[in-house]
């Protein structure tokens, strides 16, 4: 069996990557590498607390806040999200999902808060990003790879949402990223406070991730890396140098993509969600909204649609859910997401195992790329 720093070199020294951080977990003992570099000018090693965008990793926190305004009671479950989300209160759907963007009908029920945490609110990505409905989310909200500084506020933001129509009828398809982004929004709202505020006062500080957020305050730039692109030749290329666009906090902070964080940072995330983090005796989630966050919500169909599962995921509330053993790392039950900055988490719970891959080098398109499956088998080996 390779160890950890063979599966990190593999691709680091001898590949494309120009950094890794990689942590694998079981029953609280921590396996903890850093190597190569941050990919700074400086020549920056990189290290353990090493500061990435971690992209759709921020998925599963969005997820969270929302289940402790679940338990707060100000919000249900089953509740139409438009008493705080007016835009929404007269949603329309495409008349054929390749329909031009005004060729619609009303949806057939109003969209609940159920809808927006396993994506299948009738907004987002399918397989096909051509479609007419699809491209307005890229053009008009700036959907796909994070870019802090480019996106509307969320007022404005909303506004824009409210003139795009649905996909799918509310409930019948999974639809990848803008449910998250809508759920930031409805956290603010709920809330009565700035997303980011939020999230720090009920997340980042009751777990102690304090290097966690939508930007990166100048006293850390020195420990935060760089973003690359794969380039030509088996080279990399730059997108965004530490000073760039993370270095002021955004006008739209994005529940889907736009958080910075660390290893141990997610870690402690993880911890709290296999029941081993409390905070003065009591958990921030109950063990009932964990297991709804980590139980597979969709059904074979939707599942076998969905266009971007391929290897026996399901989908929970804010990230995937194995649910057969298709690809050899593969553990059912398995939850967790990626982040296409190039970044993994996952919990699992059955064996209480958190796995952490975060690497600068972006993805190029839905499927995993060889760093992180070789990662993954070694964690589910370990």
């Amino acid at each position: 069996m390779s160890t950890l720093r063979e599966v990190l070199e593999k691709h680091v020294h001898d590949g494309p990557v120009p950094g890794a951080v990689g942590l694998v977990a079981r029953d609280g003992r921590a396996e903890v590498l850093a190597v190569g570099g941050a990919g700074t000018d400086d020549g920056t090693p990189m290290a353990r607390d090493s500061v990435f965008r971690i992209a759709s990793l921020t998925k599963p926190v969005t997820a969270a806040a929302v289940m402790t305004l679940v338990e707060d009671g100000r919000i249900a479950l089953d509740d139409p999200v438009a008493p705080w989300l007016p835009e929404l209160a007269e949603p329309v759907v495409v008349r054929t999902p390749d329909a031009p963007a005004d060729d619609v009908v009303p949806a057939s029920r109003p969209i609940t808060l159920s809808d927006l945490l396993t994506s299948r609110a009738g907004y987002g990505f399918p397989s096909d990003f051509s479609l007419p409905a699809v491209r307005l989310l890229f053009d008009e909200l700036k959907q796909g790879s994070p870019q802090p500084r480019g996106v509307l506020p969320p007022d404005a933001w909303m506004d824009t949402l409210s003139r795009i129509p649905l996909l799918s009828q509310p409930g019948r398809e999974w639809l990848y990223n803008t449910c998250s982004d809508i759920l930031g929004v409805l956290v603010a709202r709920v809330a009565g406070q700035p997303l980011p505020e939020f999230f720090a006062e009920r997340i980042f500080a009751p777990l102690g991730m304090n290097d966690t957020g939508f930007a990166v305050p100048a006293e850390k730039l020195g420990r935060f890396t760089g973003l690359f692109r794969p380039g030509a030749d088996g080279g990399v290329e730059l997108v965004d140098a530490p000073a760039g666009q993370w270095s002021a906090m955004p006008d739209f902070p994005s529940g889907a993509g736009g958080l910075v964080s660390t290893a141990d940072d997610l870690y402690a995330f993880a911890r709290m969600l296999l029941g081993e983090g409390t905070l003065e005796g009591r958990r921030l989630l109950t063990p009932a909204s964990v297991r709804q966050m980590t139980t597979d919500h969709l059904t074979p169909a939707q599942r076998e649609a969905s266009g971007l599962f391929t290897e026996g995921q399901g989908w929970g509330f804010g990230g995937s859910v194995d649910v057969d053993t298709t690809a050899p790392w593969n553990v059912p039950g398995r939850y967790g997401w990626v982040g296409g900055t190039g970044t993994t988490a996952h919990i699992v719970p059955a064996t209480g195992t958190a796995a952490i891959l975060l690497t600068q080098l972006e993805m190029t398109g839905p499927t995993p790329p060889l760093p992180m499956r070789d990662f993954w088998q070694y964690a589910a080996d370990a």
